[in-house]
């Protein structure tokens, strides 16, 4: 492969973007055996993009310059970096990724579910929390009285980088094994920062509300809840998807994660929040549609974030050429000129309402 053919798939931070992952040059046969590019150095990248992550280099970078990003972050929240950096660093925290991603690529062959996705989705949760911050908005741990800006920052930071870890059981019910696996080490990190047990566990509820609801399984209630929610759904650029693709995962999840380039969250102009997904094929809407929209209309996040996809004019014979999300509504703009509305498919969700349905369970009757 050469070297303009490579793929470059980075986590950058500027001034005016919080949080920008892409992917440049790649496509579906780029997906295996890519190599890390020897004269990119991640100094010299750096000092041209701000912080960034390479995908193309090792897993060990790659989760070294996301730890430097988001300690940099949290360097203002004393108790925030100090549960961040003894959740990285611990051993058991660091197994449950590990085999999280085990089952959920080996044995299923899904995405990444381990600690790439865990520094990534964590950064992204906290780009969200600082934007929500600035416009105002205040998180359910702040709104309730129940702590201030640095405990809301570890909420989302502790909660949004153990969602996942349920999966090393079974992908079913992985939200609820989640919420098991983290009690014992949330105790062991919380412990010591927080000595109200009081406040400890009114603090932790959050957490685990996040793990629980990630999923929209049920749908989070807390905004703390919703930013995991919304960072989980924003990892769906094509690096995510290239190993399940070379793993033999052929599906539509890992055909249209290739088909998704970059995803920005930054400041938007009518919402605090702005997630624009940029996509080299039109198949990528399916990433939007079934994984990120749904987590963002089915959480307390719907008021505060505007969700826009495009796909680049150098892409595939173009049939659209942006979404936009209004309310449970895309409107699609097609290259006819023509402008359509279609309702989200949220499979997800029909799925629960048939089961209720069939069980004659899940509406409350007052």
């Amino acid at each position: 492969m050469s070297d303009a053919a490579r793929p470059n798939q980075k986590l950058s931070r500027r001034a005016d973007q919080k949080f920008k992952l892409s992917v440049q040059a790649g496509n579906v046969q780029d997906v295996a055996g890519v190599q890390a590019e020897p004269s990119l150095t991640t100094e010299a990248t750096a000092a041209v993009n701000g912080r960034v992550v390479e995908f193309t280099t090792p897993r060990s970078k790659l989760i070294q310059e996301a730890d430097a990003a988001i300690r940099d972050d949290l360097q203002h929240f004393p108790r925030a970096l100090a549960a961040y950096i003894a959740l990285a660093t611990d051993p058991e925290a660091l197994a449950h990724w590990d085999m999280a991603n085990y089952i959920t690529m080996r044995k299923l062959g899904y995405n990444d579910h381990g600690r790439v996705h865990s520094f990534i989705t964590g950064a992204a949760s906290l780009a969200i929390t600082e934007l929500l911050l600035e416009g105002g908005v205040k998180p359910d741990i702040m709104d309730s009285g129940v702590g201030d800006a640095d405990d809301v920052y570890l909420a989302v930071i502790l909660g949004t980088m153990l969602h996942d870890i349920g999966n090393q059981i079974h992908r079913v019910s992985h939200e609820q094994h989640g919420v098991a696996l983290a009690l014992p080490i949330l105790e062991r990190i919380m412990g010591p920062l927080y000595a109200d047990p009081f406040k400890r566990a009114k603090v932790r509820s959050f957490i685990l509300g996040a793990v629980n609801c990630h999923d929209l399984n049920p749908p989070p209630l807390t905004l703390e809840g919703g930013i995991t929610a919304v960072a989980d759904g924003t990892d769906i650029t094509k690096g995510r998807g290239r190993k399940a693709f070379s793993l033999g995962s052929v599906d539509i999840h890992s055909i249209s994660a290739l088909a998704v380039d970059e995803v920005v969250i930054e400041r938007g102009r009518a919402t605090p929040v702005l997630i624009s997904v940029t996509m080299n094929n039109s198949g990528g809407i399916f990433q939007v549609e079934e994984i990120l929209a749904p987590k963002v209309i089915r959480t307390p996040m719907r008021r505060y974030v505007e969700l826009r996809a495009a796909t680049r004019p150098e892409g595939e014979e173009q049939i659209l050429s942006r979404v936009r999300l209004d309310g449970d509504h895309f409107v699609m703009d097609l290259e006819s000129g023509e402008q359509v509305e279609v309702e989200i498919e949220d499979t997800q969700k029909r799925a629960q309402q048939a089961l209720a349905a069939a069980l004659d369970t899940g509406v409350e009757r007052r």
